[in-house]
């Protein structure tokens, strides 16, 4: 302790300037940690009343406290004369929280100050910021909790381009931490805009050291980052947490009109989403959504940055990241003029073959490298699961989208991992110094290392590549029976009584008869393939509708029995893995009816044609308007 009063008295016998940079020295974790700190006085040092504290004041008046036993010295700071640029170092972050105050919330920051060592690769910082929670379930379930911080003014961090907000993810589940940086580090090689960058800080708060973070941009619209204009620029994410379904309080979202995804809008904000922009926004989604649903080349082409989307696609399968089912954490975006463009990618903790099951408490992954997200048939989403938003699996429904996959595919795959593996490399040595083994002490878990988990990583990605070159390449080409042409061979009909007050949520099923339809094809069990069967709606007249639902086939229908939208739905049908007994449910807002018809169309390709079979369903709606 006297060593601290001799170093404060020596430090105010200096003439003060206008803004010194003085350095705090602290011993922990046996290590030396140096804080940058900047005050307009360097005899702004004082001690805590039991003397447990040494305080420095900030301009405002502020006390920035630093445990004193832990105190090694108290110097001026050497600004470095040239930055060396190293982003792979682990930097030191400390933040004080105004009066030690918990960061207890996900919506309300509390302010503090930052100090940020930048260990001479950048320029060091010191300023007062605020600072809250964030995340969804990293927040709810873990220990290590994520946060976001926002300076009090924009300004560079690390060597990455100035903005206020800033992101710290825990990257508990993750024990390489490198889940999301190898993503990053791909997208990047690939030349997907706006991509994120990595930072690794090890992180005190209040002067409790909290282990490892990964300090990146956050996602958001702005010059350094997500550089579409202000006046006409959008960016959306599809995000199941944010939409409709769990914040349906919010008045910045909306169901898309074509597939019915939760859709979020993240720029406009604030007072620039008015109602007519919100619907403005939805209207621009919906003709991408219907340039899709018809397969229609050219005008897809034409509305959606492509080799982006490939690129999204192909990175989301290759770790395996099942939030694409969701979906969760996907981001879009478009500016003036311009085409949709998909990213930045963000949030990929969830993938790598994450086990499920252990989701609250587990580390667990890599079990399987050949599970597949969107199948080895991506337009029938034969992979982990058939809730796969058709936004995405459509496209291959189009020749020149399956033909330009392929092709980008086999162009980048003898890299795909290596090139983003080996800047994983050389962040896992600036790791290895120590601060790894300084997080797995403050975050201990048992059974695992970080070496053993980075070689299982590395091991997993290897075999996967491998494994998916077969894959893409067996991608089968569009269906090319044309859905108009082809034989009607005959009608089934259906009735399937649903419970007004079940809404949503019926249990009977539409059950076809299988035996019928072959019977009607012409096709017996043994030479039955569910691959070559489609089915859709039809309206009254007889065309094709669309699939409004989450289902790989079906659709709302209106009152009148035609296809229609989730809004103005009265009844639906839900295809999924069974192709012979389809959900069903009711809009109770909606529908007061007694009965409605509707009709669905199932088509099988058998020699170049499309046998066709309605299937007329009747509903019966027991207890209508209760």
């Amino acid at each position: 302790m006297r060593r601290i009063v001799w170093l404060i008295l020596a430090l105010t016998t200096l003439t003060a300037q206008a803004q010194e940079r003085i350095h705090v020295r602290m011993r922990d974790y046996n290590t030396y940690w140096d804080f940058p700190y900047v005050t307009t006085d360097i005899d702004h040092f004082d001690f805590s009343a039991d003397r447990s504290l040494l305080r420095a004041l900030r301009p405002d008046g502020v006390p920035v406290p630093f445990h004193a036993a832990k105190v090694d010295s108290v110097t001026f700071e050497d600004e470095p004369l040239e930055e060396t640029k190293n982003h792979y170092r682990v930097f030191q972050l400390y933040v004080t929280t105004n009066d030690g105050k918990d960061i207890v919330s996900r919506e309300a920051y509390v302010p503090c100050h930052i100090s940020l060592n930048a260990c001479g690769s950048f320029s060091n910082y010191s300023a007062p910021a605020s600072i809250r929670g964030r995340g969804n379930s990293s927040w709810s379930w873990y220990d290590k909790k994520p946060y976001r911080i926002k300076l009090d003014a924009k300004h560079k961090l690390l060597g990455l381009g100035k903005a206020k907000s800033w992101v710290l993810l825990a990257n508990y589940r993750d024990i390489t931490d490198l889940m999301n940086t190898f993503v990053f580090e791909a997208a990047t090689w690939m030349g997907m805009p706006f991509t994120n960058h990595t930072r690794y800080v090890e992180l005190f708060v209040n002067g409790d050291y909290r282990g490892v973070y990964q300090l990146t941009e956050q996602v958001q619209q702005g010059k350094n980052r997500v550089n579409v204009s202000d006046a006409q620029g959008m960016l959306l994410s599809l995000d199941r947490d944010d939409g409709p379904e769990l914040s349906p309080a919010a008045t910045d979202n909306f169901w898309s009109s074509v597939y019915t995804m939760p859709v979020c809008v993240k720029y406009p904000k604030d007072e620039a989403l008015t109602a007519n922009r919100l619907d403005s926004v939805k209207r621009q989604l919906a003709i991408l959504e219907q340039a899709i649903q018809s397969k229609d080349s050219a005008r897809i082409y034409s509305l959606l940055d492509v080799p982006s989307m490939i690129h999204f696609l192909q990175l989301q399968e290759l770790v395996e990241n099942v939030e694409l089912v969701a979906p969760r954490s996907v981001f879009l975006f478009k500016d003036a003029g311009g085409k949709w463009t998909m990213g930045p990618l963000w949030d990929f903790d969830a993938g790598y073959d994450f086990d499920w099951a252990t989701m609250t408490t587990g580390h667990n992954y890599y079990a399987d490298y050949r599970e597949l997200v969107m199948g080895s048939d991506p337009l029938r989403r034969n992979g982990y699961d058939r809730n796969i938003p058709a936004f995405f699996t459509d496209l291959f429904g189009c020749q020149a989208f399956v033909t330009d996959y392929k092709a980008e595919w086999n162009r980048l795959a003898d890299s795909i991992v290596a090139k983003p593996w080996s800047e994983c490399e050389r962040y896992v040595k600036e790791l290895k110094r120590g601060a790894m083994q300084r997080d797995m002490t403050r975050w201990p878990i048992k059974g695992k290392t970080f070496d053993s988990e980075v070689a299982a990583l590395h091991q997993w990605l290897t075999k996967r590549v491998a494994y998916l070159n077969g894959i893409v390449n067996a991608y089968p080409d569009p269906n090319p029976v044309v859905p108009g042409e082809g034989d009607l061979m005959g009608t089934l009909r259906v009735t399937t009584a649903m419970a007004w007050r079940d809404g949503f949520s019926q249990t009977n099923k539409v059950v076809v008869d299988k035996a019928q339809f072959l019977k009607l094809i012409g096709i017996g069990e043994a030479q039955f393939d569910a691959s070559k069967l489609t089915i859709v709606p039809l309206t009254t007249d007889g065309e094709e509708g669309h699939n409004g639902t989450n289902g790989t086939y079906g659709a709302w229908f209106d009152a009148n029995g035609n296809p229609s939208t989730f809004a103005n739905g009265h009844v639906y049908i839900e295809v999924f893995n069974d192709l012979f007994r389809w959900n069903c449910g009711l809009y109770q807002d909606n529908c007061y009816d007694a009965a409605h018809t509707v009709t669905m169309q199932m088509r099988y390709q058998d020699g170049g044609k499309a046998k066709k079979v309605n299937v007329v369903v009747t509903f019966t709606i027991l207890g209508a308007g209760w």
